[in-house]
């Protein structure tokens, strides 16, 4: 076969379009980005015409990938971890209409939070969802799955999740390549009575739902992908369960006398773990992520049967695994080669000398400096890192559209002035129902929707509302008056200071358009010509 050094991600991406892809749905969202980005500049999927354009959210990925899925096609739908809270309404129903084409669910998560707001593991929500979950240790695993779980998808007629972690979406390996298959025929299902969720629908095809987790379970059970192996011989050996890429790092530790389930197709194979305690004395769990395992492993052997793992403190109870407290837990000295380097300082980053969200803080906190009470709601994007020296400028950061919600919040409690900045992209994201919300109701908030043309915290991806946002606020009912647009350039600083004063001193909704392409695509585009 032919090989490729591929990313994890690039990895998936290619296994789903040799696997038949015709539709690839996502937003941007490290680590999970590039997959699209891949499917995007391949030459099979233009070739093809794959579906591969960028989604607002999360859940209108999911929804579009459901209907792809639905005509018969396979459909993948991709997002980082808190994409699937974005996305969990519509990802949780498919469970219950089930699925026509192969639908699979790419989740990517982000332990130890390198560019996240939380540590989140998406194995519950497919735990949650009652459907099949993969967990590819290598990105070798990370290709065949995705053909494997298109499969499954079709023969139990449900999505299955499939999770990966930064280490593996971001680290590159050599990748045997198989042959492209073809893509699915079209065919619309014309069944309407497991898609159409009235309850007496519901009812049975969650009915449906419930009876198919004996046949999951066999699937689990039976899966390539969860092996035990021996390693050394005696009694009172040690168990391992190694989920995912920290199968690796138990490898790379040799244990002597261990006996280990590699764990990468779940619900977890509940008779391989009753022998793999048979076996042994006792079970390390190593997991990346939170201690989904170890908790439900203490139902299948007893509460009795000693069990350690990150809940114990064997391992560490938050951030991603690693070689060396891996190794520690298996009683090994970590590797000399592992060992953080000295005088190393941190180094945070920093908005791009010259971007124009510089000059909307610099105005803004000149303005703000006036209002005692002012306060700054911030929102997801690389203007967050205003937060950050030499800004300081924003109070809270949540979650993707919070900023304009919870600018109405305070408000309504009496804060003044009440300030929301978002970005162009997290505003079509999730920000519009915000701004209708304090439309409605008569909110005295100030909203900066600092619009940089692209999604730049992720790498310059096309942004849904490019061109449309003065059309978007006039009809959700901004008036007209109060919706101002501005260049960010320091020539222009007066100019934004006082159109800032005038918006907040106006008793209701305003909205404040600064505007001025991102340095790093604009250099691309002139690369490029």
């Amino acid at each position: 076969m032919e090989k490729k050094l591929l990313l994890g991600d690039e990895a998936i991406a290619l296994g789903a379009i040799n696997a038949g892809l015709s539709g690839v749905y996502a937003y941007p969202g490290t680590p999970s980005t590039e997959i699209t980005e891949f499917i995007q500049g391949n030459a099979l999927a233009l070739e093809r015409g794959v579906h591969s354009r960028w989604c607002t959210n999360e859940k209108t990925a999911m929804e579009a990938a459901l209907g792809m899925s639905y005509a018969g096609k396979r459909a993948l739908v991709c997002m980082k971890h808190v994409g699937m809270n974005v996305c969990a309404d519509a990802f949780v129903n498919s469970a219950v209409t089930g699925v026509n084409g192969g639908l699979i669910v790419l989740a990517a998560d982000d332990p130890s939070m390198h560019s996240s707001q939380n540590e989140q593991d998406s194995r519950f929500y497919g735990k949650f969802a009652m459907i099949p979950i993969f967990e590819p240790s290598t990105q070798q695993e990370a290709y065949d799955m995705v053909s494997d779980a298109f499969d499954l998808s079709e023969r139990l007629k449900l999505p299955v999740l499939m999770r990966v972690v930064t280490r593996l979406a971001h680290s590159r390996a050599a990748v045997a390549i198989s042959e492209p298959k073809e893509e699915n025929a079209f065919s619309p299902d014309n069944d309407r009575t497991h898609w159409v969720l009235l309850p007496a629908n519901a009812r049975r095809q969650y009915l449906s739902l419930v009876e198919k987790q004996t046949e999951i379970e066999q699937a689990s059970e039976e899966s390539s992908y969860n092996q035990i192996s021996n390693l050394g011989e005696g009694t009172g050996k040690l168990g391992v369960i190694a989920c995912g890429i920290a199968y690796n790092y138990v490898r790379e530790a040799r244990p002597t006398n261990a006996e280990v389930l590699k764990l990468s197709q779940y619900p977890m194979p509940v008779d391989k773990i009753r022998q793999l305690a048979s076996d042994c004395s006792s079970i390390l769990v190593v997991e990346d992520g939170q201690p989904v395992v170890e908790e439900l492993v203490r139902t299948v052997v007893g509460a009795d049967y000693p069990i350690e793992g990150r809940l114990t403190g064997k391992l560490p109870r938050t951030g991603e695994l690693n070689p060396d407290n891996v190794a520690k837990a298996l009683g090994k000295e970590p590797s000399a080669a592992f060992a953080a380097a000295e005088n190393v300082v941190g180094r945070p980053p920093a908005l791009c000398q010259g971007c124009g969200h510089r000059d909307v803080y610099n105005a803004l906190n000149k303005v703000a400096a006036e209002y005692p009470d002012a306060r700054i709601f911030g929102d997801i994007g690389c203007y967050t890192l205003g937060a950050l020296p030499p800004f300081r400028s924003i109070d809270s950061c949540v979650d993707m559209g919070a900023s304009i919600t919870m600018a109405k919040g305070a408000a309504d409690a009496g804060v003044y002035p009440a300030i929301a900045v978002i970005g162009d992209s997290t505003f079509t994201h999730s920000g519009m129902t915000g701004l209708l919300d304090a439309v409605n109701d008569k909110a005295n908030i100030t909203i900066i929707i600092s619009d940089n043309l692209t999604t730049a915290m992720t790498g310059g991806q096309d942004s849904a509302g490019t061109n449309k946002f003065e059309a978007i606020c006039l009809g959700l009912g901004v008036e007209p008056a109060h919706v101002r647009v501005v260049v960010p350039l320091p020539k222009n600083m007066e100019e934004i200071t006082n159109t800032i004063r005038e918006e907040i001193n106006y008793k209701g909704v305003s909205v404040i358009i600064p505007r001025r392409e991102c340095l790093r695509t604009l250099a691309r585009k002139s690369r490029n010509k």
